[in-house]
């Protein structure tokens, strides 16, 4: 019989407490900063992956390869051109009449 009075009255207290205004609110507050938690990680996961790819761009940068031909005459007959480019290679061939 106690116990009956103890059940009716727990289940008493969480009808008010679900009827409370403050509880529902509280409530909403638990879920409005579970909301703001997730998008605070999201935000802050954005901003690490962008600032991984500046940092890909920066370095990224100077390693473009251009490549430059240079066409040499040579004034004498049956010679051997040889030509030592900008970057030290040693280019052999005959002269052309």
């Amino acid at each position: 019989m106690i116990r009956d009075d103890i059940m009716a009255v727990k289940r008493e207290v969480n009808e008010l407490r679900e009827k409370s205004f403050s509880y529902e609110l509280l409530q909403d507050m638990k879920k409005q900063n579970k909301r703001m938690f997730i998008i605070i990680i999201v935000i802050l996961a954005m901003f690490t992956a962008l600032l991984g790819y500046t940092i890909y761009l920066l370095n990224d940068i100077g390693t473009i390869e251009e490549t430059t031909t240079q066409e040499v005459s040579q004034d004498n007959e049956n010679g051997n051109n040889n030509f030592i480019g900008n970057d030290g290679d040693i280019i052999n061939g005959k002269a052309e009449n």
